[in-house]
C-alpha cells in the first residue's frame, strides 16, 4: 500500500487552494490601475538650439579680398569680441599705394580750394554787375538832363520858327501892298526894293529858324536813341557777367560733387584700411577655420572661421507630425531627455520619471520644414529644475509634449480604436504668455 504521509506531502490534496484569492487581488489591482490618471502625450525628436540669432554659431567673413598674412588664433581657442583673428594684405592694384589716403586728402583739399575760388569769383561778378548798373544809372541821368535841355531848346526853336513865319507873312503882305502902290505910281522903285529886301530877309530868317528847329529835333531823337543804346549795352554787359557767374556756379556745383565723391572715396579708403584685420564679432570658441595658412588668397565674403558663443540661452527645436500640430499651443509643457544624460521615463506619468527636464513651448512655426514636419521651439521651464550646463548646440533631444490627463482605461480604449489624443488648451497658456 502507498505511504499515506508521503502521498499527502506530494499531492497536498488536504490543502485549501488560494488561487481565487490571488486572482481577486490581481483583478482588483488591475481595476484600480484602469482608473489611475494618465497624461496623454506626443513624442518628437529634435536638437538643442537657441531662440536668439546672435547666440547661434556665427560665421566670420571677410568684407574685402586679400592675402592671409598672419593668423592670431587657432581652432579651439576662446576669443573675446574685438580680438583679431587674422591679418590680411591688399592685393588689388587700386589700393596698393601706401600713401593713398594722403594723396586722396590732397586731391580733396585742392578741389575745396577750387570751389572757394569760384565762390569768390561769383562774389566779384556780383560787384561787377552792381558797378555796371550804377554806371548805367549815372549815364541815364546825364542823358535825361540833356534830353530835358533839348526839349526846352526844341520849344524855343519852335517859337522862333513861328515868329520867323509871322515876320515872313507880314513882310509878304507889305511887299504886295508896296508893289500895288508902285504899280499905281504912288511910291518909288527904291521903296519897292526896300520892301522886297525885307521880305527876302524874313524868308531867310524863317528858313534858318526851321533848320535850327529840325537840328534840335534831330539832337533830341539822337539823345533818345543814345539812351536806348546805353540800356542795351548795359543789358549785354550784365548778361555777359551773369553768364560768367552762372559758369562759375556750374563749376562750384561740379566741384562740390567732386568733393562729395572724394570724401566718399577717402572714407571708403579709411574704412578699408581697418578691414585688413578680421576681428571676432562676439566672444566664444573658434571652430571651422577655413583657410590653411599664410599666403592664401581670400575673396570678398569668404568665411574665415566660425565662432560658437560662450553665453547661450538654450532652447530645443522639435519636429512634430502634421496630425499632432493642432494639439500644441504656446505655453504648453514639454519633458525632455537629452543625449548623454541618462533618464528613466514612465510614459504617461511624468512626475514619476527620472532624469528628464521641463520646458514650455515658445513658438510654433506655421510652415512645414523640408522633412515634412512642423518645427516647434521650446524654452526652459523656469518653474522646473534647470537644464544641464553641459548642453551644447546640436545635442539631440527627445521631447514628450504633455496633454490632457485621462484615466488609463480611456487611453487604452483610445489606442485600441486608433483615436488621436484629446484636443484641448492648457489653462497655464495665458499665464505663461504674461
Amino acid at each position: 500500500m502507498y505511504n499515506v504521509k508521503s502521498y499527502a506531502l506530494i499531492y497536498r490534496y488536504n490543502k485549501k487552494s488560494r488561487v481565487w484569492l490571488w486572482f481577486s487581488i490581481c483583478f482588483g489591482i488591475f481595476i484600480v490601475f484602469l482608473f489611475l490618471p494618465w497624461t496623454q502625450n506626443i513624442r518628437a525628436t529634435g536638437a538643442v538650439t537657441t531662440l536668439f540669432q546672435d547666440q547661434r554659431p556665427q560665421q566670420v567673413n571677410t568684407i574685402i579680398g586679400g592675402r592671409v598674412m598672419k593668423w592670431f588664433v587657432k581652432e579651439g581657442d576662446y576669443v573675446k569680441a574685438g580680438d583679431t583673428l587674422v591679418q590680411l594684405f591688399e592685393v588689388k592694384v587700386d589700393y596698393l599705394d601706401p600713401n593713398l589716403l594722403q594723396r586722396t586728402q590732397e586731391q580733396l583739399s585742392g578741389k575745396q580750394l577750387s570751389v572757394e575760388y569760384y565762390k569768390n569769383k561769383v562774389g566779384v561778378v556780383d560787384q561787377q554787375i552792381l558797378a555796371i548798373n550804377n554806371g548805367l544809372q549815372l549815364k541815364l541821368n546825364q542823358l535825361k538832363n540833356k534830353l530835358n535841355q533839348l526839349q526846352l531848346k526844341v520849344q524855343a526853336d519852335s517859337a522862333e520858327s513861328a515868329a520867323a513865319n509871322n515876320d515872313l507873312n507880314i513882310a509878304y503882305v507889305q511887299y504886295n501892298r508896296q508893289k500895288s502902290m508902285y504899280d499905281s505910281g504912288l511910291v518909288s522903285l527904291t521903296q519897292l526894293e526896300i520892301r522886297n529886301q525885307q521880305y527876302q530877309n524874313a524868308m531867310a530868317k524863317k528858313i534858318s529858324a526851321e533848320n535850327k528847329l529840325a537840328n534840335s529835333k534831330n539832337d533830341l531823337t539822337i539823345t533818345r536813341i543814345e539812351m536806348n543804346s546805353q540800356e542795351q549795352e548795359n543789358a549785354e554787359k550784365v548778361a555777359k557777367a551773369q553768364g560768367e557767374q552762372f559758369q562759375s556756379l556750374s563749376q562750384i556745383a561740379s566741384g562740390q560733387a567732386d568733393i562729395a565723391k572724394l570724401e566718399n572715396q577717402y572714407a571708403s579708403y579709411n574704412i578699408r584700411n581697418g578691414m585688413y584685420s578680421v576681428i571676432a564679432t562676439q566672444s566664444g570658441q573658434v571652430v571651422k577655420a577655413q583657410k590653411a595658412g599664410i599666403g592664401e588668397f581670400v575673396k570678398d565674403g569668404d568665411m574665415i572661421a566660425e565662432i560658437v558663443p560662450d553665453k547661450v540661452q538654450y532652447a530645443v527645436e522639435l519636429f512634430v507630425q502634421p496630425v499632432d500640430l493642432p494639439l500644441l499651443v504656446t505655453g504648453q509643457k514639454v519633458r525632455f531627455m537629452f543625449d548623454g544624460f541618462p533618464a528613466i521615463v514612465f510614459s504617461g506619468w511624468p512626475k514619476a520619471s527620472s532624469g528628464t527636464f521641463g520646458g514650455r513651448i515658445a513658438a510654433i512655426e506655421s510652415n512645414v520644414s523640408l522633412n515634412g514636419k512642423f518645427r516647434v521651439l521650446v524654452n526652459e521651464d523656469p518653474a522646473d529644475k534647470p537644464w544641464p550646463k553641459q548642453l551644447r548646440i546640436g545635442t539631440g533631444a527627445h521631447g514628450i509634449a504633455l496633454l490632457k490627463d485621462v484615466p488609463v482605461w480611456y487611453e487604452l480604449w483610445r489606442n485600441v480604436n486608433g483615436f488621436p489624443p484629446d484636443y484641448y488648451k492648457p489653462e497655464t497658456q495665458m499665464n505663461y504668455k504674461k
